[in-house]
């Protein structure tokens, strides 16, 4: 389990630097950051989760994930 958290560390890490990097390359940063993270937020609040016991705590838990990537670069939003 240690070996499959690190793996999924380390791709969030990548992750973010490669979303940095794109948005580093924009001439607007922030609202490209914010673009982004909004359209990721509704994928994973339209996309169907089977599978899970309960639904719900496996959306909850990709879209705090989803934040904890992008808290470093600019704030959620309140929506």
């Amino acid at each position: 389990m240690d070996e499959l958290n690190g793996r999924i560390l380390g791709l969030q890490i990548l992750l973010t630097g490669v979303i940095a990097r794109l948005a580093g390359e924009e001439r607007d940063p922030v609202g490209f950051l914010t673009s982004f993270r909004d359209e990721i937020r509704a994928v994973t609040n339209g996309i169907r989760i089977t599978g899970a016991t309960d639904e719900r705590v496996v959306r909850a838990t990709a879209l705090h994930a989803i934040d904890e990537l992008f808290s470093l670069m600019k704030p959620p939003s309140q929506d």
